[in-house]
């Protein structure tokens, strides 16, 4: 039996708090609207809308106030308005014990990444990595839209099958393992903490936005020396965009330095996964045990 979150049905609410960077109404407001239409209700406190510097207010108003909703058993989700930066200085200030027996999904890329680790390799419960509510606007391009739209289904329990693009760089085969991962940048920023990644026997997804080339270098070889490359089954690479180089150019493209880094490994590799940073962000479940079979993403549920 899976340990996925209850699936949410028409009137059930979904939170939305801001761990990180603030967030405005008017940002709100056409995330609200799509929202309505497939049945879902959502709801927020004040504090929602806090500011201090960048922040969705101070550390402690921000943890305050996802505290309040992982201790709420009548929401059935939560999803972090943004990304920037904040998430990892609160991670410690939460008390899951009340999430831990009554589960609630909680949705988010980039910075919310050091959720999606704590919560999947702590607790053992699948997140969703996937499109947060200020990406969306009143004149977004249908790929934006899309990605919502399957979202909303995910969380109403249409699981969904990925095809896996072809790429030169692909390294093609089958395993199995559990999906963790997220944004490169916050996973190096956790390692060595209680919310680092357990890539044992998984399939590890990332992707990065506007980063040099030699610090996707970094990352990865600290990945490497860590032990975090050897223990996995898979890898899946999603948008590594806006990246950039050095005035002495760097040598290798981001593909390139991925590849290099598991070439011994023997494991399969796949690029162009449509998540992250650009206009297509497909949702994953991170914690859920899937299979790679004939260039396909299978959700085991």
């Amino acid at each position: 039996m899976s340990n996925y979150p209850p699936f949410l049905k028409e009137g059930d609410k979904i939170a939305v708090i801001a761990p990180a960077r603030k967030i405005s109404s008017e940002e709100l407001s056409p995330f609200i609207a799509l929202a309505k239409n497939f049945g879902f209700e959502i709801v927020y406190t004040p504090n929602l809308f806090a500011t201090s510097d960048q922040y969705g207010g101070d550390d402690k108003t921000r943890a305050t106030d996802f505290q309040y909703w992982l201790n709420n058993n009548e929401i059935k989700a939560i999803i972090s308005a943004r990304g920037g930066y904040g998430a990892a200085r609160i991670i410690d200030m939460l008390d899951f014990s009340t999430f831990a027996l009554h589960p609630k999904w909680l949705i988010g890329f980039s910075d919310f990444t050091v959720v999606h680790s704590h919560v999947n390799c702590v607790l053992n419960i699948p997140t969703l990595h996937a499109a947060m509510p200020v990406f969306l606007k009143p004149d977004s391009l249908p790929d934006v839209v899309n990605s919502y739209n399957a979202l909303f289904n995910l969380l109403k329990g249409n699981i969904p099958k990925y095809i896996l693009q072809d790429d030169v760089f692909n390294n093609s085969g089958d395993c199995k393992g559990k999906l963790i991962g997220g944004n490169l940048s916050v996973i190096y920023s956790i390692m060595g903490s209680i919310s680092e990644l357990d890539t044992t026997d998984s399939i590890l997804f990332i992707e990065d936005l506007d980063e040099y080339l030699y610090h996707v270098d970094r990352m990865m070889v600290c990945l490497k020396r860590a032990g975090k490359l050897k223990s996995l089954k898979g890898i899946i690479v999603g948008h590594m965009n806006d990246m950039h180089d050095s005035a002495i150019p760097f040598g290798k493209s981001v593909e390139e330095i991925i590849k290099e880094h598991i070439s011994d490994l023997g494991i399969p590799l796949y690029f162009n996964f449509e998540a992250g940073h650009l206009h297509l962000n497909l949702p994953l479940i991170f914690g859920a045990k899937v299979e790679i079979n004939n260039n396909c993403l299978i959700f085991d549920y």
